[in-house]
């Protein structure tokens, strides 16, 4: 089984729109500021425009065909254990390697400290079920079928 390119894609658009507004409506309500449009740009040399474009092209385009051309397949479980799978491991990434990067320090150290970390750990969980639901089940299969009875009751 393979995921569909096209709802892979849909899911990461839907899961990067979803963790972004939990970004800049959810994270202030945990008493912490996180802008990674703003981050990424000031890192790429330009605008928080810029920084969004590339925050929206990593989560819709980018990651979602890393997801499914290199891991579906060495993933284990289902789809949407696949997708968490890729969200835990994009989470760990990020506060490895891009925080620092971009000035946070390891695991958010110097943006936030445990509530930024554990605030995009939820926000990399959400985006990662999001991609595996959404691009890993095909309409009318077993796994998008027991998602949705279970919530039609």
């Amino acid at each position: 089984m393979k995921p569909s390119l096209s709802r892979t894609i849909l899911g990461g658009l839907a899961g990067t729109i979803v963790m972004t507004l939990m970004m800049y409506f959810v994270s202030p309500m945990m008493g912490v500021r996180m802008d990674i449009a703003a981050s990424l740009g000031s890192m790429l040399g330009g605008s928080w425009t810029l920084g969004m474009m590339m925050h929206f092209l990593n989560g819709a385009i980018i990651f979602p065909l890393l997801y499914a051309f290199l891991l579906f397949r060495l993933l284990p479980g289902g789809p949407l254990a696949k997708g968490i799978g890729w969200g835990v491991i994009l989470w760990l990434l990020a506060q490895v390697m891009v925080m620092p990067m971009m000035g946070g320090g390891f695991f958010s150290s110097r943006m936030g400290g445990m509530p930024a970390v554990m605030g995009s750990f939820l926000g990399h969980l959400i985006y990662g079920a999001l991609l595996g639901w959404i691009g890993g089940s095909t309409p009318g299969s077993a796994d998008s079928r027991s998602i949705s009875n279970r919530y039609a009751a």
